[in-house]
């Protein structure tokens, strides 16, 4: 006999191109994951789609309007008594006698032009045009008051039902239970278009005029909210700014790292987690009811945003000049530069771009915002344009949000269409934002 064993026989090993059941889970758990990313991906571009295809399916009507063409005789004797041609007493007549001249020139081409619709009232055919109408022709002749006693071609509008008949929102059925129009009036409308005297033409009085009453959707435009935004951008700009991005250098470089210090950071952290309308309720108590500053003023407004805004440009200007490399300030001082030199002209410099970026995103974000402003007052509805800064800071204004949301809170259904427009307005200056701060942070971004 003999001590030796038999050799074990051998171990068979999974091949490493054969993958077993644990790795085919893991490779099945992945490729799960990366659907659940790509679905995840797709269904928010899908509701961005819709969403903006809603936005602009709305709010395209409202940069094209229906206008009527009328010759329009200005008679001399009614709005030049004294025929002396001194403006100061033609601005003494009244709209009335605009509208007066206006209702007699759409009969007068109603009946050259042959037109006979059963049904058709002498109201129908003065509610035509819109009330804003009359205004519009008094302006013409303040402007040039040498075309009195002539004929001219008037661009006047239409209302806001026949307006939105030719954009689908009004329809036969329902204007037969309107008491606002009536189906001989939409005939007539229709009659007018196919004669080449009514069309739809771009609008640009809704980028230039103020907002209008409820009587008036047709000629309601964003002028008197696109200044009064710009306005308050102006002093988030001037003030939120460079306090934020100081503070943030100071925070970041220059403060010792205390417990003061630390409190501070905190609460900068949690300010920028306050709701907004938390902001408003401040701004009402410490600049309207204590400093007594002017309800519905973008100064008032301004210095909300300024308080609402200061955390989120903090935040980021702090993380900016984090991000620069401890060795770029370790080699400026080790060359004999101070802790300022180092600090303005090798490390700031180089979070410029971060800065930038941070900054425009916080200008943007408090351009949207609606709910201070709410609550200091600017849905106040405001017909007339603010003066030129500084003065116009203290004047009466409205601001994009808030005039969306003051449209959308009113009856006719033509209002929501100049929300939409208006909406498509702020994505506008919010993409131009945007780009620019894209543009600022390749022009500025360096490498180290």
């Amino acid at each position: 006999m003999t001590d030796a064993t038999n050799p074990a026989a051998p171990v068979e090993r999974p091949s490493l191109l054969v993958p077993d059941a644990r790795t085919a889970k893991r490779n099945a758990a992945e490729a799960r994951f990366r659907a659940y990313g790509l679905s995840a991906i797709i269904i928010s571009l899908l509701a961005l789609v819709v969403l903006l295809f809603t936005i602009f399916a709305g709010g395209a009507g409202a940069f094209r309007q229906t206008f009527l063409h009328v010759p329009v005789t200005l008679d001399a004797a009614q709005l030049d008594k004294k025929g002396n041609g001194d403006i100061e007493d033609i601005k003494k007549v009244m709209t009335l006698t605009y509208g007066k001249l206006l209702d007699q020139s759409v009969q007068d081409l109603i009946a050259k032009q042959g037109i006979t619709i059963e049904g058709l009232t002498d109201k129908d055919v003065a509610n035509l045009v819109s009330k804003e109408a009359s205004a519009q022709l008094r302006n013409m002749v303040l402007a040039d008051p040498s075309v009195i006693g002539q004929t001219v071609d008037a661009r006047v509008l239409v209302n806001g039902r026949v307006d939105g008949y030719f954009k689908g929102r009004v329809t036969m059925e329902s204007a037969a239970r309107d008491s606002n129009t009536s189906p001989a009036q939409l005939q007539l409308a229709e009659t007018l278009k196919d004669k080449g005297l009514l069309a739809k033409e771009w609008n640009w009085a809704f980028l230039t005029n103020p907002d209008a009453s409820d009587q008036r959707p047709e000629a309601a435009g964003v002028g008197v909210a696109i200044l009064g935004s710009l306005y308050m951008m102006l002093v988030v700009l001037f003030l939120a700014v460079p306090i934020g991005v100081a503070a943030a250098i100071y925070l970041e470089e220059f403060a010792p790292k205390n417990r003061l210090t630390d409190i501070i950071e905190v609460n900068i952290s949690n300010l920028a987690a306050v709701p907004s309308i938390v902001f408003g309720i401040l701004g009402l108590a410490a600049f309207i009811n204590f400093a007594h500053l002017p309800q519905s003023a973008p100064i008032v407004g301004g210095l909300v945003l300024v308080l609402m805004t200061l955390p989120r440009i903090i935040i980021p200007a702090r993380a900016a000049l984090k991000a620069v490399p401890p060795s770029i300030r370790d080699a400026a001082l080790g060359v004999g530069a101070s802790k300022m030199q180092s600090v303005f002209h090798h490390v700031l410099p180089l979070a410029t771009p971060g800065i930038l970026t941070g900054v425009i995103l916080g200008l943007a974000q408090a351009l949207g915002e609606t709910a201070p402003l709410l609550l200091i007052g600017m849905v106040a509805f405001v017909k007339n344009f603010p003066s030129a800064p500084p003065a116009g800071l203290f004047d009466p204004a409205s601001a994009l949000p808030v005039q969306v949301y003051n449209w959308t809170q009113r009856a006719d259904p033509a209002f929501m269409e100049r929300a939409s427009g208006a909406i498509i307005v702020l994505l506008v200056f919010l993409l131009c934002m945007n780009l620019f701060a894209v543009f600022l942070r390749r022009k500025f971004e360096r490498r180290w």
